[in-house]
């Protein structure tokens, strides 16, 4: 997994521009409390790909809610990061590096977002890749480890704090899916594998999904209200879920890690 000075091997490196829309939206939505007392709060797209796209649309919306954000794109290949160089300036800066995260000065940082990287290696080197990124963080950090489909349309993320993770965001457009369970196939590399019978997210997606058929007849007023509906109805049936209606209609729902963790 390391390469010279670097930890990490160069990937596939597709990406488009809005891939990553809706884990910005969220970042920007709801998680604004952790850079609220750091005057210049730093924040990483690591493994952005051959295209700095995503590292850009990631400075423009953080600097519309703080005006004081940088962010810092990181990749393993040097040619992809000699490409963006010509894209640096206020608020926006491109170095070499890989799961180490080097930041000037040894500092850590508010976000760390690591998106369609670690679906790229095996299951065994996931938590070593987690603890090198959580060291990065500062007290209120967080680590995003995220997967997403081309048009960024499906989407799933782990949050993960200095402690370990604390969360799994699904966020999709609803006319995307068929039922909820649709986004299996984009699950973070921790749990894709993990989608079988007697595994918790297998029981999570499921439940998902009954609930989802259950509120059928709520499609005549959209898609949108079936969905409040299933979340609605997760919420009572005892599932963990940590946000609320504000975020259920954007298509978004997040549980907390225990609900889905991986059996040992």
């Amino acid at each position: 997994m390391k390469t010279g000075d670097v930890v990490g091997s160069i990937t596939r490196g597709t990406t488009n521009p809005n891939r990553l829309r809706r884990c910005d939206r969220w970042l920007t939505g709801t998680r604004a409390w952790r850079w609220r007392h750091d005057q210049a709060p730093i924040a990483v797209d690591l493994g952005y790909g051959a295209s700095p796209v995503t590292a850009v649309e990631l400075r423009d919306r953080l600097l519309a809610v703080c005006p004081t954000f940088h962010v810092v794109g990181i990749e393993i290949d040097p040619q992809r990061v000699a490409a963006a160089h010509h894209l640096s300036g206020p608020g926006l800066t491109f170095v070499r590096g890989g799961f180490e995260v080097p930041l000037p000065g040894g500092r850590g940082a508010e976000i760390i977002r690591a998106f369609n990287v670690l679906r790229q290696y095996d299951e065994t080197e996931v938590p070593a890749a987690w603890s090198l990124l959580q060291r990065r963080l500062t007290p209120d950090g967080v680590v995003i480890d995220g997967t997403c489909d081309e048009l960024g349309r499906r989407a799933t993320w782990i949050a993960l704090e200095r402690s370990g993770p604390v969360s799994l965001t699904i966020s999709v457009a609803l006319t995307a899916i068929d039922r909820p369970s649709d986004v299996a196939e984009r699950l973070p590399k921790a749990l894709i594998h993990r989608n079988i019978p007697g595994e918790r997210i297998y029981d999570y997606l499921h439940a998902l999904d009954r609930a989802w058929t259950y509120h059928a007849p709520l499609s005549a007023y959209g898609r949108q209200q079936r969905f409040l509906a299933t979340a609605h109805q997760l919420r009572s049936d005892g599932w963990p879920l940590c946000d609320s209606a504000h975020r259920w209609r954007l298509g978004e729902i997040t549980v907390a890690w225990e609900a889905v963790r991986p059996r040992p």
